[in-house]
């Protein structure tokens, strides 16, 4: 054994005991009980965030009052991780004394080729983590595409780190991780899931999700429900969408649901110009949903049609909608079967997909009680729905720039202007490619009854440069040019009458990062000017910030040791904070 190796083998018996015991720190051995874990999920997160939202729901809220309008001027840094660094030689050295002199941290290397491609903060360098960061007894995990770590959530010590040898593929981002029991899972962009031992971050097994050489890749934080490892994926090119569950202890595929028409008479097919044109249609799932256990149902968004810019090769009827592109679906967990959709960009051609968070609320509508669902999607509109049924309730535009629609329908589906495609000469439109907004989290706080969203105002001129629709694949075919916005903001919606009661408008050059609102009546985010800012979820106005440099994630709360903690992350480095008394 090489003098290397036996430091290694020796950091890890004296930090791991006192990283991973007691009550003081993390519990030795302890996960996320699989005989409790729907119950768990089911409750807005306290004592942890175990999930990619902190619970099922994604209202990212939290009961947690600790920190509030009062006092949050005392919010103060907790700790600040080192530097994080991709790849093999990523382990980070200890901190504050914890571990024997030199310690550094062990990186697990796994994938399945012996000759990676370098990639730019995957396989060296300084990764970008814009996904969510689990808690769950006192250890952080933390992920980026090909890299995942275990941090200890009271002071940023690295534990361990885990780096796939990846063979290529698109690098765009890792949402973040999923927990059942002691293991984590995490999807890599070449299209396997993984699953490692979270006490030691040894790998466990790898999945294939789908064939990285289709241009297949693979961004999702995956959801566990039970036993189920629920994983989406996504292409730029003309490939099928669908989503997969996996045994979560053996990794064996229970089911695979695809989200377009395979074969004449699947639901859907005849809102499509031929079969061939539905079997290569897209609608990819890739950002994760949200479960309701008393349901059954996993609800979630599927992306645009493909190819996304020209509707000639996807049919050209009034019936061609395109099914299920762009729609809010429900599931059954157990089998993957289907229990209603719901479209909110039909026929879609500026690539607007609808996989925005579906955010669950118990609440009033109309009079009545109901199990409701609602998002804010890339188009500009927001939507509630009846979560049981899939029933439309409501319709509105919540982005005032959006010209993209002559209006809505009487089921609420809005109505694509076709003079506001791309053409030749170029046409005006708003919201840009990117949407008016596009991966980041929104929130809901049941103190308020608002439904918080970031809202980006742009205008672009989208110009159409392959009139063949014989060449038009995947993602081309046009060409945008931006020419304007204006200031981005964080709105509030009512969801029973749609409109916006809450407006926070940023400078210039500031644009929101996910939200995140808690029972001591804030609201978290960044500001894309290099602070974390605390609102007040009331009146709309900043009451603390901190400049620490551009957040990169939504930030996320979990009490430990009786103190609440703030989190975040500027790209490579996590920040924690906490009252300073």
């Amino acid at each position: 054994m090489t003098n290397t190796m036996m430091r290694l083998m020796a950091g890890l018996s004296f930090l791991l005991p006192m990283a991973l015991q007691g009550q003081t720190t993390a519990a030795a051995g302890v996960g996320l009980d699989p005989a409790t874990l729907t119950q768990q999920l089911a409750q807005p997160a306290t004592t942890s965030w175990p999930t990619y939202a902190g619970d099922y729901s994604q209202r990212r809220y939290s009961v947690l009052d600790q920190v509030n309008r009062t006092n949050v001027k005392d919010l103060t840094l907790a700790w600040k991780s080192v530097a994080l660094t991709a790849g093999p030689g990523g382990g980070a050295g200890a901190r504050r004394g914890f571990g024997p002199p030199g310690f550094v941290a062990p990186t697990i290397v796994g994938g399945v080729t012996e000759t990676p491609v370098p990639v730019p903060g995957s396989s060296s360098g300084s990764p970008r983590i814009t996904g969510s960061i689990l808690q769950v007894n006192g250890v952080l995990y933390i992920s980026s595409p090909d890299n995942a770590w275990a941090m200890d959530a009271r002071d940023g010590t690295v534990l361990w780190h885990y780096c796939w040898t990846t063979r290529g593929g698109d690098h765009i981002g890792n949402r973040g991780m999923a927990m059942y029991g002691d293991t984590l899972y995490f999807e890599v962009p070449e299209d396997y899931l993984v699953a490692l031992d979270a006490k030691t971050g040894k790998e466990r097994w790898h999945k294939e999700i789908a064939p990285y050489t289709q241009q297949y890749f693979s961004t999702t934080a995956p959801v566990v429900v039970g036993n189920h490892v629920l994983v989406g994926t996504s292409s730029n090119l003309d490939q099928p969408g669908f989503l997969q569950s996996f045994n979560a202890e053996t990794g064996e595929l229970q089911w695979k649901t695809f989200l377009v028409p395979m074969k004449k008479g699947d639901p859907g097919w005849d809102t499509w110009g031929s079969m061939d044109a539905a079997q290569h249609g897209g609608a990819m799932p890739w950002l994760s949903g949200s479960y309701d256990p008393a349901t059954k149902l996993y609800i979630f968004g599927t992306g645009n049609p493909i190819p996304a810019y020209s509707v000639a090769p996807r049919g050209k009827d009034a019936k061609d909608t395109n099914l299920f592109t762009c729609s809010i679906v429900a599931l059954d967990v157990e089998t993957g079967k289907m229990a209603w959709y719901y479209q909110t960009s039909p026929d879609d051609t500026h690539d607007w997909d609808s996989v925005q968070a579906p955010v669950f609320v118990d609440g009033t509508f109309e009079g009545k009680p109901r199990k409701l669902v609602m998002e804010a999607t890339r188009n500009g509109y927001f939507f509630v729905l009846d979560r049981v049924t899939g029933q439309h309730l409501l319709t509105t535009k919540y982005s005032p720039a959006a010209n993209w629609a002559t209006g809505v329908n009487a089921n609420g589906n809005p109505i694509r202007d076709p003079d506001q495609d791309s053409t030749v000469a170029g046409s005006l439109v708003s919201p840009t490619n990117g949407g008016s907004v596009n991966w980041q989290p929104p929130s809901f706080s049941p103190q308020t009854g608002l439904f918080y969203v970031g809202l980006h105002q742009g205008y672009a001129m989208y110009y159409l440069t392959q009139t063949d629709p014989k060449q038009i694949m995947g993602l081309g075919g046009k060409e945008e040019v931006p020419v304007g916005s204006y200031p981005s903001s964080i709105v509030g919606i009512d969801y029973r009458t749609g409109k916006t009661v809450y407006n926070y408008v940023f400078p210039e050059d500031g644009s929101p990062t996910g939200l995140l609102t808690t029972a001591g009546h804030l609201l978290f985010s960044g500001d894309g000017s290099g602070n974390l800012v605390a609102y007040d979820t009331s009146t709309p106005k900043p009451l603390w910030h901190a400049r620490i440099g551009n957040v990169s994630n939504a930030p996320e709360t979990y009490l430990l040791d009786g103190r609440q903690y703030i989190l975040t992350v500027t790209g490579d480095t996590v920040y924690a904070f906490r009252l300073s008394q």
